[in-house]
């Protein structure tokens, strides 16, 4: 059985699970499509959490990432670990303690204004979108790159799918969807590592791999991966050509903004209490760690495998018979391009320009000593998935790759657009526009924005091919999420004379000036040296988000305090168990207080 059968195999059997799921869990209330009727399992919360956190840029780029970047590249590995640890324990709880079950929810009603619900929409929106593109960047990748698919009907393929189990089952369809999809995706992720690390150490655990002997020598796979690359003329992997402030600003941005995004947030309203949601940001953490330690090794193999394989090898060109011209070539005692990477070529993901017409395969960086000019271009977001194909590993492991990384990018993408969902039907329409809507209208509309959302995801998905690999553009969603959302949820939970005016503020400032920052830098001026502080779009999130915060304080200090109600709620929130937290129909039906 070839490659193509394994592959349709894995994607075809698990889609048929996730349908098959979000029918048996078909969401009848709104209690259910928004928060799976808050009886989730901590464990099993815990699981679907991990999914919905480890997206495609985890999955797919994250490793390609610290496959060409090497030691510049764990910003992000940094950014996105500390920032769910700062996620459970210093906002999860208080804000399940709330008893809102969206950010916009839990702004309109501790900053007492219509106005400050519909700006959070506002960002949670800019949020959830951006986000969203990269996850649907991701699907294209994966179909493009296996199932011989164009890339935007890729997109489209994975829009189906996340239609059909997001819009019907709502969140208790997408709560045990994200549970199978995390199965599949953890292990989609591990046992090729495991393969790679017996391969190429002799060590079958990566964690240990990373860290020992290149097979049959004395030498640390390491130190064997850092000679390699700086014979090429690259920077040693162990080392970063970034700032270190622009590694600081990347690594707090990730964190902060992970703080503050709302499609994980939501997840924590799914279980029963405070302490359950402790519970399962713990189980969650556990679950995440698998994937987080092996993502080092995946990505050190993946660059010593793609070096060993593609550099100095013999072009074949398309109009050539393959088989043969590789015998012949290897016969002459050459290296012919491997297969792997002519089908990969197809995608237009890996690009080869033959700068000296001599036909062969030079990889260089920018201090080559043979003066060699580099003549490959490889895309980060593939080489998780093309992994198992350099190695030649068997083919049902190839499948399973490919059923994993759109795990990972469906499961965070029916995430966002519970969010999307949530924003316009129950904060935009029932809480501020429409306040006697019935349950039923409000279900029909929160499905309604989530078939829309579909749509719209897919179209930014294609657009999002100008913006960078899979993880840059998710870099960005969480920059406008430090920025905009993290310090009003913060502040908001911990100081009480935080009032309305200062978080619209805060707010405003937050989300304008970094999308106006990544847009420019992204589309008007491509200059690096122009930077503000030489901090990149994707950190600039973090060095907005402390003015963003200092004005929200400044502006609540000239204006009125807070309602008294409103001071000793905040108190209430901190010490878990003092209060009762509103369900969905609480939620839903509370009369807003006066502007």
């Amino acid at each position: 059985m070839d490659d193509t059968f394994w592959t349709y195999f894995f994607v075809l059997g698990t889609f048929a699970i996730y349908i098959g799921i979000a029918i048996w869990a078909r969401a009848d209330s709104t209690d259910d499509f928004y928060v799976a009727g808050h009886d989730v399992h901590p464990v099993i919360n815990g699981m679907a959490t991990a999914a919905d956190w480890m997206s495609a840029a985890s999955f797919l780029s994250m490793a390609g990432l610290l496959a060409f970047l090497g030691y510049g590249g764990s910003v992000y590995l940094m950014g996105w670990t500390g920032g769910y640890v700062l996620l459970a324990l210093l906002l999860a709880p208080f804000l399940r303690e709330f008893g809102k079950f969206t950010v916009p929810d839990f702004v309109g009603d501790r900053y007492y204004s219509s106005f400050a619900r519909i700006v959070a929409v506002i960002c949670a929106l800019f949020v959830s979108f951006t986000y969203i593109a990269g996850q649907m960047k991701g699907v294209g990748v994966a179909f493009s790159g296996f199932l011989g698919v164009d890339f935007n009907v890729g997109i489209m393929i994975g829009m189906g799918i996340v239609f059909v189990y997001a819009t019907f089952g709502g969140m208790k369809g997408v709560t045990y969807t994200q549970v199978a999809q995390y199965v599949v995706l953890i292990f989609a992720y591990t046992v090729p590592a495991i393969f790679l690390s017996l391969i190429i150490t002799g060590n079958p655990i990566p964690q240990l791999g990373f860290i020992s002997n290149a097979t049959g020598t004395d030498v640390p796979m390491i130190q064997k991966l850092n000679q390699v690359v700086t014979d090429l003329g690259f920077a040693e992997y162990t080392s970063t050509n970034k700032s270190m402030l622009d590694i600081f600003a990347i690594t707090g941005a990730l964190m902060f903004g992970t703080a503050g995004l709302p499609h994980v947030i939501i997840r924590f309203f799914t279980v029963s209490s405070a302490k359950n949601a402790r519970v399962s940001a713990g189980w969650a953490l556990v679950f995440i760690a698998i994937l987080y330690t092996t993502a080092p090794a995946v990505g050190a193999f993946a660059r010593l495998n793609f070096i060993d394989t593609v550099n100095d090898a013999t072009y074949i060109t398309d109009a050539e018979d393959y088989e043969a011209r590789s015998a012949e070539i290897s016969a002459a005692g050459g290296k012919p391009v491997p297969t792997w990477y002519k089908e990969w070529e197809k995608t237009g993901l890996l690009g080869y320009e033959d700068k000296n017409s001599d036909g062969i395969m030079q990889y260089r960086g920018p201090d080559a000593p043979d003066g060699i000019a580099n003549e490959l271009t490889p895309n980060n977001d593939i080489f998780v998935l093309a992994n198992p194909q350099i190695a030649n590993l068997p083919g049902w492991v190839i499948g399973l790759v490919v059923a994993g990384g759109l795990a990972a990018a469906l499961s965070t993408a029916a995430g966002l657009l519970m969010v999307i969902s949530s924003a316009v039907s129950h904060d935009l329409c029932r809480r501020t526009l429409f306040k006697n809507m019935t349950d039923k209208t409000e279900l029909r509309v929160a499905r309604g924005a989530a078939a829309a959302a579909v749509i719209a995801s897919g179209l930014l998905g294609i657009f999002s091919a100008q913006l960078g690999f899979v993880a840059q553009v998710v870099a960005f969603a969480f920059g406008l999420a430090a920025a905009s959302l993290f310090p009003i949820i913060f502040l908001g939970i911990f100081w009480k004379r935080m009032n309305k005016e200062g978080a619209i503020a805060s707010m405003l400032f937050g989300l304008i000036t970094t999308f106006s920052y990544i847009y420019y830098f992204k589309f008007v001026d491509l200059d690096p040296t122009h930077w503000f502080l030489g901090v990149s779009p994707e950190g600039i999130g973090f060095v907005f988000m402390w003015i963003s915060a200092l004005i929200g304080i400044a502006v609540s200090l000239v204006t009125a305090p807070p309602p008294q109600d409103i001071q000793d709620l905040v108190e209430d929130i901190r010490v878990p168990g003092t209060r009762t937290p509103h369900g969905i129909a609480d939620a839903g039906m509370a009369p807003m207080p006066a502007e």
